[in-house]
């Protein structure tokens, strides 16, 4: 078994859509980055990298590649999964949280969820999809930003 952990945060801003986990999300802003800025799957994919210590996003995916420019997560996360397939692992556990005071995610929580899912090719009740506020404090309760967290477990298809 190996274990993998991530983190994101990405700037809120005017003009671009709100995706989270692969589902857009009605509101005011969205996330600035060179791709859709998906933080949560940014997260995911970060720690799917690092429980097998094959490096990060920016590695990659680099923001100086114009391929991603716009390119959808879910996308990208898809080519992570191959990586880990392709390695005889499978996501065993995923459990994430996005740290954003606004919007209210509850109702999007299931699609975020049946995204990662359908990506991974894994049970949807492998996958964990939370949403919390900071009380307002620091840049996510000010609206200034959203972050994300993830923890991954991957298990070894076969024993060697």
């Amino acid at each position: 078994m190996r274990i993998g952990t991530g983190f994101d945060v990405h700037r809120l801003t005017a003009g671009r859509p709100l995706i989270l986990g692969g589902v857009v999300i009605p509101y005011a802003m969205g996330l600035d980055g060179h791709s859709d800025a998906d933080v949560l799957v940014h997260a995911v994919m970060d720690a799917l990298l690092g429980a097998l210590a094959l490096g990060d996003i920016g590695t990659h995916f680099p923001d100086s590649d114009p391929a991603y420019a716009g390119i959808s997560s879910l996308k990208l996360l898809g080519q992570v999964g191959r990586q880990i397939s392709d390695r005889e692992y499978v996501v065993a556990n995923l459990d994430t949280v996005i740290i954003a005071q606004q919007p209210k995610l509850a109702p999007y929580i299931g699609q975020m969820r049946d995204n990662f899912a359908a990506v991974l090719g894994i049970a949807g009740d492998l996958v964990s999809v939370k949403a919390t506020t900071t009380e307002m404090l620091g840049f996510c309760g000010r609206g200034e930003g959203i972050a994300a967290q993830a923890a991954v477990l991957l298990a070894r298809l076969r024993q060697d």
